[in-house]
C-alpha cells in the first residue's frame, strides 16, 4: 500500500537553497602596532575559506605574509555592486582595508543598502589583530620621532635646555596631584612621559664614534631606557619574580634597599642625593639615608658645622666639622638659625612619617585661601554697588529738592595695593 504526499499548499515558501543565499563580506582589519603576520586563529580561518581575498593596497603589510600561507590575494577592489553580486549564492569575499580605509566601498556598500533594491549580503567587520596595553606608546614613539626631525624648535633642543621643562612638569604634575583633579592629573602625566619620550629621542643622536671607553656617551633609544626601568624593577622585586618573600610593606622597602645597595656599591649614604632639589626635601632625604643606615647623626645646630656621632667614626667627623663649622661662619650669620632650625624640623618630620615638602606645601595652600579671603573682604566696601534713593515726585505747590548737592564726601585712600 502506497501512500501519497499531500501536495503543498501554493503559498508555501521555497525550501532556501544555496542559490539564494545572500553570502558575505568581511572587512579584515589588523593593528598596525602588531607585527605582519600575527593574525588571530578567526581570522586565518576566514582568509583560508573565502572566495576571494582583495586588497587594493599593493604595500599592505600583510601581503607577503598571505603568500607564504598560500592565500591568494587579488590586489584590487571591484566597486560595491559588483561585489555584492559576486557574494549571491553565498560566496565570502574577504577584504583587506588599506591604511586610510576604502571609502569608495564603505560608499558604495552603504548606499546598496539603503536603497532596498538589491538583497544584501551579510557585512562583517572581523579584527585579525588587537592592540595590547601600551600599545598607543608605539605612536608616542613615531610621533616624538617625526616631530624631532620636522619641527624646527623640537630639532634644535639639547638635554641642557629642556632641563628646566622637566622641573616645571613635575611640579605641575604634583599640583595635579594635591588638588584631585583627575582631567588635569592626566593631562600632567602625559607632559612628564612627553619629557622621557624627548630626552630619550635626543640620546638617539649622541655621536658614537667619539664615545668614552666605557661607552658613557653612545647613543641610546627609548627602548634601551625602558629595558634599563625593566632589568631595575624585576631585580628590585625578588619577591615578585623570584624566590623571596615580602609579606609587608616595610620588608618590600628593605630589600629594595638592600638589592640597590648592592646594585650602587656606594662608599657613603649621601650619594645619589641630588644638592640642587628644593631644600626641605634635601634635608629629608639626608635624614631618610641617615636612619635607614642606621647612623646615629644629629643635625647640626647654629653655629655647628658638624653633627654628634656615637661609635668609632665619632673622632675621625671632628676635623670635618671644625671645617664646616668656619664655612658656615662665613657664610650665614643670622640667618644660619633659620636655616638649622628648618632643617632639625625637616629631620623630626621625617623621622614621624611626614614629608616635609609637602606639609609646608599645604600649608602654604591654606595661606594663600587666607589671603584670597582678606582680599575679598577688603575689596568689598569698593566693590559693591552704589545704589542712589530714588527721586520724590514734589507736590504741586512744593518746589524740587531731589536735584543732587554738590557733593564733598571724601574717597577712600588708596591702599598700597592700589597704587
Amino acid at each position: 500500500m502506497t501512500t501519497e504526499t499531500p501536495d503543498a499548499p501554493d503559498d508555501a515558501p521555497d525550501a532556501p537553497d544555496a542559490a539564494s543565499a545572500p553570502g558575505r563580506i568581511v572587512l579584515l582589519t589588523a593593528s598596525h602596532r602588531v607585527a605582519p603576520g600575527l593574525l588571530s586563529w578567526p581570522a586565518w580561518q576566514t582568509l583560508r575559506a573565502a572566495d576571494r581575498v582583495l586588497c587594493a593596497d599593493p604595500g599592505h603589510p600583510q601581503l607577503p605574509y598571505l603568500a607564504e600561507a598560500g592565500v591568494a590575494v587579488e590586489q584590487h577592489v571591484p566597486a560595491a555592486d559588483e561585489l555584492v553580486a559576486f557574494c549571491a549564492g553565498g560566496r565570502t569575499a574577504v577584504v583587506l582595508p588599506s591604511g586610510e580605509g576604502d571609502q569608495r566601498l564603505t560608499d558604495g556598500l552603504a548606499r546598496l543598502a539603503g536603497s532596498n533594491r538589491v538583497q544584501m549580503p551579510d557585512l562583517e567587520l572581523l579584527p585579525g589583530s588587537y592592540d595590547l596595553p601600551g600599545a598607543r606608546l608605539l605612536d608616542l614613539v613615531h610621533v616624538m620621532d617625526r616631530i624631532r626631525r620636522e619641527c624646527p624648535w623640537s630639532s634644535r633642543q639639547t638635554h641642557e635646555g629642556l632641563a628646566k621643562y622637566g622641573i616645571e612638569e613635575a611640579y605641575e604634575l604634583v599640583e595635579a596631584i594635591e588638588t584631585g583633579d583627575r582631567t588635569e592629573l592626566r593631562e600632567e602625566l602625559g607632559d612628564v612621559l612627553l619629557q622621557v619620550v624627548f630626552h630619550a629621542r635626543i640620546a638617539q643622536e649622541a655621536p658614537g664614534e667619539d664615545e668614552d671607553e666605557d661607552g658613557a656617551d653612545a647613543p641610546f633609544s627609548i627602548d634601551d631606557v625602558a629595558a634599563t626601568l625593566i632589568d631595575k624593577l624585576i631585580h628590585r622585586h625578588p619577591h615578585v619574580f623570584g624566590d623571596e618573600t615580602a609579606e609587608t610593606p616595610e620588608e618590600v622597602k628593605a630589600t629594595w634597599l638592600r638589592t640597590k645597595a648592592v646594585e650602587k656599591q656606594r662608599a657613603s649614604v649621601t650619594e645619589g642625593i641630588p644638592l640642587a632639589q628644593p631644600a626641605l626635601a634635601l634635608a629629608a632625604k639626608l635624614a631618610s639615608r641617615v636612619r635607614s643606615a642606621g647612623l646615629d647623626v644629629v643635625p647640626p645646630a647654629d653655629g655647628d658645622g658638624g653633627s654628634e656621632v656615637s661609635g668609632s667614626g665619632a673622632g675621625a667627623t671632628t676635623g670635618a666639622r671644625a671645617d664646616a663649622a668656619a664655612t658656615s661662619s662665613e657664610a650665614g650669620g643670622a640667618g644660619n638659625r633659620v636655616g638649622y632650625e628648618l632643617l632639625a624640623l625637616a629631620a623630626r618630620a621625617e623621622a614621624e612619617g611626614t614629608d616635609p615638602e609637602t606639609a609646608l606645601r599645604a600649608a602654604a595652600r591654606a595661606y594663600r585661601d587666607a589671603i584670597l579671603v582678606a582680599e575679598g573682604a577688603r575689596a568689598a566696601p569698593r566693590t559693591a554697588p552704589q545704589t542712589r534713593p530714588q527721586a520724590q515726585t514734589p507736590a504741586p505747590h512744593q518746589p524740587r529738592t531731589d536735584a543732587p548737592p554738590h557733593r564733598t564726601e571724601a574717597r577712600p585712600p588708596r591702599t598700597d595695593a592700589q597704587q
